[in-house]
């Protein structure tokens, strides 16, 4: 991420999740820590995965005090194991204990997309088709959810809704039909624009090719019903294949000759990665 995209889309949101767990004074700390003083405070990875979300941890410290100082072992998108030290957290210990939980909970959640894309990627690999998540990520989460699956392997579809067309199956019901939401996207979307329409049989596909869609997704349907379509749009159009798609069974989709296959569960099913900020020394007693 970089530091543009953190000034002007990542700050907002972190110092939102801040606010949302200190809201007045972090009672506890302020009990035990009036004054300040100088620690430092190691990060231990719990247990295997891919880590990602670095600087969104360091952003969360920096954001509460810019003197704070984070000295990382790893970097996004290394693997790591359980008990790794990744790095440590230096400064104000009211800041280490107040940034802790909003810190770990952005990278613990990154890690495990990030973790998760790349065991989907993986089993994809060999073949031509790329692995895409979908918009089903958690509210006010998006821009760090979609970064996790790019750093996991993935590829990213479509933003949020400004950054594309895709006529699922309701907008096609309010259209009146395949034919005629293709011709209302053309007239109204801007020419830079593909245009992507869900199909859900092959009559749906059959429109969709006759109609000029750029980008065809074959949603829930069977293994044999989906090579069948891309046999059917034979080029014309790119193809997606969607619809509860998980790492159990990703490797049925991985010789159909798609060009996509997005799966909401890279974001809104992947466990977290364990991961701890421990052993909080005093520095300067």
């Amino acid at each position: 991420m970089n530091p543009i995209t953190m000034q002007l889309v990542a700050d907002k949101y972190i110092r939102l999740a801040l606010e949302e767990d200190i809201n007045g004074e972090d009672v506890t700390t302020c009990s035990v820590m009036p004054d300040y003083k100088e620690g430092e405070v190691q990060l231990i990875c719990k247990e295997d995965g891919i880590i990602a979300g670095l600087q969104i941890f360091e952003r969360v410290f920096t954001l509460l005090d810019p003197q704070t100082q984070v000295d990382f072992l790893v970097k996004d998108g290394d693997k790591v194991t359980n008990g790794q030290l990744m790095g440590k957290v230096h400064g104000d210990i009211r800041v280490l204990l107040s940034g802790e939980r909003t810190a770990l909970n952005y990278l613990q959640r990154m890690s495990g997309i990030a973790t998760y894309t790349r065991n989907v990627a993986d089993m994809l690999e060999g073949s031509k088709t790329c692995l895409v998540d979908t918009r089903k990520t958690t509210p006010c989460m998006r821009v760090f959810e979609k970064y996790a699956v790019l750093v996991g392997g993935g590829k990213n579809h479509r933003y949020n809704l400004s950054d594309g067309v895709l006529l699922k199956d309701n907008h096609i019901d309010a259209a009146g039909g395949v034919k005629q939401a293709i011709e209302a996207a053309r007239r109204h979307a801007p020419f830079v624009r593909k245009i992507e329409v869900e199909t859900e049989n092959l009559d749906m596909v059959k429109e969709a090719v006759e109609a000029g869609a750029d980008i065809i997704m074959l949603d829930n349907m069977t293994p044999a019903q989906m090579k069948e379509a891309v046999q059917l749009i034979d080029g014309r159009a790119e193809t997606e294949c969607s619809g509860n798609i998980t790492k159990e069974n990703i490797e049925l989709m991985k010789d159909l000759g798609v060009n996509y296959v997005s799966s909401g569960a890279l974001t809104h099913s992947a466990p977290i990665l364990d991961i701890s900020l421990k052993h909080l020394s005093v520095l300067g007693k």
